[in-house]
């Protein structure tokens, strides 16, 4: 919604369902919600049920996810800046190559001439989680709790973390 500028209605109206996460940009601590026709969500209730999804006392955390939606959605776009900020940081890290017409939102892919595992591990020494996404791809993702500060302490981490 957010980093294209149309409403969620707009993503929603393409598909049968539609899931939306409550938790990493968002800031709610668990959670996502399903929306669809009523036959989907029937369904969906069905299976969530059958594979042990029944959660009691779930209110609280319902809870999270309404703060979330009413004070955070609109701050995504500093996610999305900080993303971009970061994926061009990256892009001037030798061994590393992102696609910056690629980064849109808030996570950034960047393929690595190393195995990311190995860099993945490198980044963690040096205080950076990364996930691997391929055998030289990782994923790096920004979200409320990630400063334009930290963005940039995050690549001074990474270039160091690559120099070996």
């Amino acid at each position: 919604e957010v980093a294209a500028g149309k409403p969620a209605s707009a993503w929603a109206s393409l598909t049968d369902s539609t899931s939306v996460c409550f938790s990493k940009g968002l800031g709610a601590p668990v959670g996502s919600a399903l929306a669809g026709r009523a036959d989907v969500i029937r369904e969906a209730r069905r299976l969530r049920k059958r594979l042990g999804g029944g959660m009691r006392q779930a209110g609280i955390l319902a809870a999270a996810a309404l703060y979330a939606l009413e004070h955070h959605v609109e701050r995504l776009a500093e996610d999305h800046a900080n993303a971009r900020r970061l994926a061009q940081g990256l892009s001037q890290v030798p061994g590393v190559t992102v696609d910056l017409s690629r980064v849109e939102t808030n996570m950034v892919f960047a393929d690595l001439a190393r195995p990311a595992a190995e860099a993945s591990a490198l980044l963690l020494k040096q205080g950076v989680l990364a996930n691997a996404t391929g055998p030289h791809s990782i994923r790096l993702v920004c979200h409320l709790d990630v400063s334009t500060a930290d963005i940039d302490d995050a690549l001074a981490r990474i270039r160091n973390a690559f120099a070996s």
